[in-house]
């Protein structure tokens, strides 16, 4: 499913036009997004939850030469899925 049958559903779902279906989804993305800049934890009960990890820097190979490089360390964001989103 990509975002416009994303918002197609969440039209038909909540009997909104595709126009505010979008609105609220690019307000609900945004607003995950923006709490998990700035470091916050978004718990969505029965979904799951986004978080900020840091990846330590590690030890790479180009891949064109094989030569060795330094990957350097970086912030990542983690989605752990909730009891009810799992199969």
């Amino acid at each position: 499913m990509n975002k416009s049958e994303l918002v197609k559903a969440i039209a038909e779902n909540a009997q909104l036009s595709q126009a505010d279906a979008k609105k609220a989804l690019d307000a609900t993305l945004g607003a995950i997004a923006g709490a998990v800049k700035k470091g916050d934890k978004v718990a969505l009960v029965g979904f799951g939850t986004f978080s900020v990890s840091e990846r330590a820097a590690r030890e790479g190979r180009n891949p064109a030469t094989g030569e060795k490089m330094t990957i350097a360390a970086k912030k990542v964001v983690k989605f752990k899925a909730g009891a009810e989103l799992t199969f």
